[in-house]
């Protein structure tokens, strides 16, 4: 499958590094064509690799995934292009984090309104699924190094772009439990979680930890 992956940070290179081991070609994106970290992570992943702009990306992927910051995803979605993401399913792992006033950070947008939602309304035309935006981006693409059957959740409106991110969840990235939590809507649940993942990154000293949910 060809995959774009929209941002050059940590996120972005992880996510982009293990869907390359997996088979497939990706582009990574960024603000500008030729962009250092972008052309680094290239030269390393090998012949399946590429770079361009957010809207290279966006255009070259059957599905995209945004590894921008919260805070400036819907500029990143923007210079993508509508066009080029109709369609398409859009894996959104970002959270609304604002560290405006330090450490710890607040959410730009929480309660009765989440970044997933933002990010589906601005782009109705896309299909939206939040997920992996729970746990630190080692953890995203390789859950075995925390033991036991830990749990990632997922958010969006249509039910066949969730089971194709399920099975991508599932099969290439190695999650076992996977709990489909509803609309996008849902996404505030997994967003404002965030609030709580800082205090324990503080106390554990380690992003390796997520949470399980115990069925009766």
């Amino acid at each position: 499958m060809r995959i774009g992956v929209l941002g050059t940070g940590v996120v972005g290179q992880t996510i982009a590094t293990k869907l390359v081991s997996l088979g497939h070609d990706v582009k990574m994106g960024s603000r500008t064509a030729g962009n250092e970290k972008a052309r680094a992570w290239v030269a390393r992943a090998g012949s399946r690799a590429s770079e361009g702009t957010f809207a290279d990306a966006a255009a070259f992927g059957e599905l995209v995934f945004n590894c921008t910051r919260g805070e400036s995803s819907l500029v990143a979605l923007d210079a993508a292009g509508a066009d080029n993401l109709r369609g398409k399913i859009l894996v959104d792992v970002a959270n609304p984090l604002d560290f405006s006033k330090g450490f710890p950070p607040t959410l730009s947008v929480a309660n009765d309104d989440s970044l997933g939602e933002r990010i589906q309304r601005a782009f109705p035309e896309t299909r939206v699924v939040k997920t992996l935006n729970t746990v630190h981006c080692e953890v995203m693409v390789n859950p075995a190094r925390i033991p036991g059957d830990h749990t990632i959740f997922v958010s969006g409106n249509d039910p066949s772009a969730k089971a194709e991110v399920r099975e991508l969840l599932v099969s290439g990235f190695g999650w076992k439990d996977v709990i489909d939590l509803g609309d996008i809507g849902t996404a505030r649940g997994t967003e404002a979680y965030l609030l709580l993942w800082v205090r324990l990154y503080g106390v554990l000293k380690s992003a390796d930890f997520n949470v399980r949910v115990v069925r009766s």
